[in-house]
């Protein structure tokens, strides 16, 4: 084509809250755009001041659009270090309690002009689509990707009527894919099968992994010992994260995991419950603050 095709990348949350859709399609965006092969636009949802107060760390509000773009741009460019030539629009967004999600508010393939609407990139396409009415995105867009990030069916198992919550779920996110995508990208096997899937991990290595990794294995060539420390885990402090079933493996074995030490790092709203739960134990299981993946706390 004499004109970049323009690639649109469409999802369900936004930075400040630190969560896997947020950052994943944010490093996406930037890297597409970093060959300068295409042409990419990011839409992200807006949020009242009453949802951010919901959903956002550290009490942030962000008082326009503007400056929650300001905000990104700024994140993303200390982590890239490197100027990311995109776009960003925004969709009306509603924060559901219940869902712990944010819902999208109309029709957001409008966002796109029509001459742009070469490639929609779906993040969480079941989360989008579960609500959404008017153009249907296969006729609106040439070219439509889904890439399926959560296990939905797990989190709506833990609530009350799990079973049949999932069940129900199951057949709405396989119709809704079916109806709304070209193609599906599953980033694990634990997420169900759906129409036309495959299995990869579309998000790549971040670079910084990679240099921490060739530093590591320079100390083991050396003969230096390159892991001190024991265990770590790191995610949203949340009870659907995993920490129940991390924590009852840890109790249930205590006498194996002798000398065993824990570390874990998180935010979230259970954290004081992950904590009083650690405590509980023999072994030694020490609760923090989240942080980056990359931090030199965790190169130990």
């Amino acid at each position: 084509m004499d004109s970049k095709q323009h690639i649109a990348i469409f999802t369900t949350a936004s930075l400040p809250w630190m969560t896997g859709t947020a950052v994943n399609p944010l490093f996406r965006v930037a890297y597409l755009t970093k060959g300068r092969e295409f042409k990419v636009t990011l839409v992200i949802p807006w949020l009242s001041p009453k949802d951010q107060e919901l959903v956002y760390p550290n009490k942030i509000i962000l008082k326009s659009p503007s400056e929650q773009e300001a905000y990104v741009r700024q994140w993303l460019g200390e982590r890239t270090g490197f100027v990311c030539d995109f776009s960003i629009k925004f969709y009306p967004g509603k924060f559901s309690r219940d869902k712990r999600s944010i819902l999208v508010v109309g029709d957001i393939t409008e966002i796109i002009p029509d001459e742009e609407a070469d490639i929609a990139v779906l993040e969480e396409p079941e989360h989008l689509t579960w609500y959404h009415h008017g153009n249907r995105w296969k006729t609106k867009f040439r070219l439509v990707v889904g890439i399926v990030h959560t296990n939905y069916l797990e989190y709506v198992r833990r609530e009350k009527n799990g079973r049949l919550q999932a069940f129900l779920l199951k057949y709405i996110n396989n119709w809704v894919i079916d109806i709304y995508c070209h193609k599906v990208i599953r980033l694990s096997a634990a997420i169900q099968d759906l129409p036309r899937s495959i299995i990869c991990n579309v998000h790549g290595v971040n670079p910084k992994f990679l240099e921490i990794g060739k530093r590591k294995n320079e100390h083991q060539q050396n003969g230096d010992q390159a892991f001190s420390k024991g265990a770590y885990y790191i995610g949203k402090m949340a009870w659907s994260k995993g920490y129940k079933e991390l924590l009852k493996l840890l109790h249930d074995h205590q006498k194996e995991l002798t000398g065993l030490e824990v570390d874990l790092y998180g935010n979230g709203e259970d954290s004081d419950q992950v904590q009083e739960a650690a405590k509980k134990l023999e072994l030694d299981v020490r609760v923090h603050p989240g942080h980056d993946h990359a931090d030199p706390l965790f190169h130990e």
